[in-house]
């Protein structure tokens, strides 16, 4: 996989712009969902290694709050939506107006709500980069993880460990302009299958070596 390494600043903008576009849809069905106006972002789009997507969410003991989907379609892969404990609170917080909640004490009602909005997001992003690179990708049923980061990824990496080193990472910022809320930043995970890799890649303009 040394083509990722050849990876070019236009080819990183074009997934940063995939991204934004698929962060205007977002927006509006979470605006809808929590009824008022939402603004999403795309500050960054990086290609890490493996060591460094554990890195960034503190190490593999580090307490996470994920939302799997497998990717199904012409490209499939895993995605995994990934907030901290503390923007998992303020997001729900926010979505029902309680002040007593803790993800440490998740209800059902808690839960859906964060299944809902990695649904949202991961349709969202699949749905702009189906349409940009002119592939079908389709998210399944979202599941809600709360465990420490090296037990929820280690499967998803499991398979493309074999052949890759590298996951594709989708910074996200969600703000509702609230003088109450800050805004709540998560990361997108996109682990395609070794196959895929290349697909999508070569959408891109690049070339496998």
């Amino acid at each position: 996989m040394s083509f990722i390494k050849s990876l070019s600043g236009t080819q990183l903008d074009a997934l940063k712009e995939i991204g934004n576009i698929g962060s205007g849809h977002a927006a509006t069905a979470l605006s809808m969902m929590l009824d008022r106006k939402v603004e999403m972002s795309i500050p960054s789009v990086r290609v890490v290694d493996f060591n460094e997507m554990m890195e960034l969410v503190g190490g593999p003991e580090t307490l996470i709050v994920a939302v799997f989907l497998r990717i199904e379609g012409d490209a499939p892969g895993n995605m995994f939506f990934v907030l901290s404990p503390e923007e998992a609170n303020a997001f729900v917080k926010q979505l029902t107006g309680t002040t007593s909640f803790s993800i440490a004490d998740i209800d059902e009602m808690s839960a859906s709500a964060l299944q809902e909005m990695g649904n949202i997001l991961a349709g969202s992003y699949l749905s702009a980069l189906s349409d940009f690179i002119n592939v079908l990708l389709q998210p399944s049923v979202p599941i809600l993880s709360i465990d420490m980061a090296g037990a929820i990824l280690a499967e998803g990496l499991y398979e493309l460990s074999h052949v890759s080193d590298y996951a594709i990472i989708i910074d996200t910022l969600i703000d509702d302009h609230s003088q109450d809320n800050r805004p709540i930043q998560g990361h997108f995970f996109l682990l395609p299958d070794p196959d895929s890799f290349s697909k999508i890649f070569n959408n891109l303009g690049v070339q496998p070596q």
